[in-house]
């Protein structure tokens, strides 16, 4: 049977008590308990921030221009610190001097293209400078949106080849060699999600595969709890997971997490029982909308078609830290249609679910 941690974290109590209970109780006999500690420092909660992290590239000055965007929102949240806005904003032009460092990076085919975005760019990181003159936070926040979207149409480009060989063990099961964008229509509104195949091959192929097949259109979401987890993709009947109609038999899906630094991920072993207790994913759940494949308790190579979105709360599940970090493959995230998620319960339907962008990234079982 598939279980999630149970009504205890509705409770009340406070974040610290709360911490403690994550590092240190065992739950509902789900898993053994973690002796991690939270790391230092500010999780990332923004599932595109995440997702841009995750892309296999190393190219420092795109890496600081996208710091220095990403940092206007906190500063803003932050009473409006437009000092530090101006800062933000003066590295992020120091960088756009010097385009050819950004572009050294890019595939020579692609380069007119990457130039355009970084003139545009370029330009766009001059509005926000004398919009910080008038301190219009919403005008601002467009604009930081526009040019990080634009931030990662130039990391996409920069990434040549899929940067690892998938073990030949789980050449039977559909992989995706890069990203592909899906889009749910539920009765009560639409989500984007992005996958990412960089990250989690095998357990993206398996997901985007069945949404090719239909497999999600009509199914309900069959459990949810408040403020933490919304799960689907129990067919009907008394099968808990896809059956492959070519072999009559259930598509197990291997766990599969890729940790930082790491250059392939581990399959088959959770982070605590590899005693990697301070390791932490490249996809964590660390963002309201993570999309993360569902298993057995006791079987760690047991998904199949059931997944569930992370509900981030910061005071019940701390950013950095949790007992599904490094238990569960993430594999995803939701990055349009958030406040629909947070409106979704259990007996809500997927109308249907599509591929709208990156089937060709997928790859068919070998024979």
């Amino acid at each position: 049977m598939f279980k999630l941690i149970k009504s205890w974290l509705k409770s009340s109590l406070v974040t610290l008590l709360l911490v403690t209970i994550f590092l240190g109780i065992n739950t509902a006999g789900w898993t053994p308990s973690s002796n991690a500690a939270l790391p230092s420092g500010n999780a990332i909660t923004d599932g595109k921030a995440l997702l841009r992290y995750a892309l296999p590239i190393k190219n420092e000055p795109i890496r600081q221009l996208q710091a220095s965007l990403e940092d206007i929102s906190t500063q803003l949240r932050a009473n409006r610190r437009w000092g530090a806005i101006s800062k933000d904003l003066s590295k992020a032009s120091r960088v756009l001097d010097k385009p050819s460092q950004i572009l050294a990076s890019v595939p020579e085919e692609r380069q007119p293209k990457a130039q355009e975005w970084v003139d545009e760019i370029k330009s766009g990181v001059a509005k926000l400078q004398e919009l910080t003159q008038s301190k219009d936070k919403e005008q601002i926040l467009q604009g930081r949106n526009k040019l990080l979207n634009l931030v990662s149409l130039l990391e996409e480009s920069m990434v040549k080849e899929f940067p690892f060989e998938v073990p030949e063990e789980y050449s039977n099961l559909p992989q995706l060699k890069g990203r592909a964008t899906l889009e749910f229509k539920t009765n009560k509104g639409n989500l984007i999600v992005v996958v990412d195949g960089y990250s989690a091959p095998v357990t993206a192929g398996n997901f985007v595969d069945l949404v090719q097949r239909g497999f999600y259109n009509g199914l309900e979401f069959t459990r949810s709890e408040e403020s933490y987890v919304l799960q689907t993709g129990d067919p009907p009947g008394k099968e808990q997971g896809f059956i492959d109609p070519k072999t009559g038999e259930y598509r197990a899906v291997p766990l599969e997490i890729l940790v930082e630094g790491d250059k392939a991920p581990t399959y088959g072993i959770t982070l605590e029982d590899a005693g990697r207790y301070l390791d932490m994913p490249v996809l964590p759940f660390s963002s309201f909308g993570a999309l993360a494949m569902a298993r057995p308790e006791s079987e760690v190579n047991g998904g199949s078609s059931q997944v569930f979105f992370f509900l981030f709360e910061p005071e019940l599940t701390p950013a950095g830290r949790n007992l599904l970090d490094g238990r569960y493959s993430v594999f995803g995230y939701v990055t349009e249609g958030k406040d629909v998620l947070d409106t979704l319960k259990a007996g809500d339907k997927i109308e249907s679910a599509t591929v709208v962008q990156g089937i060709e990234n997928l790859v068919e079982p070998q024979a």
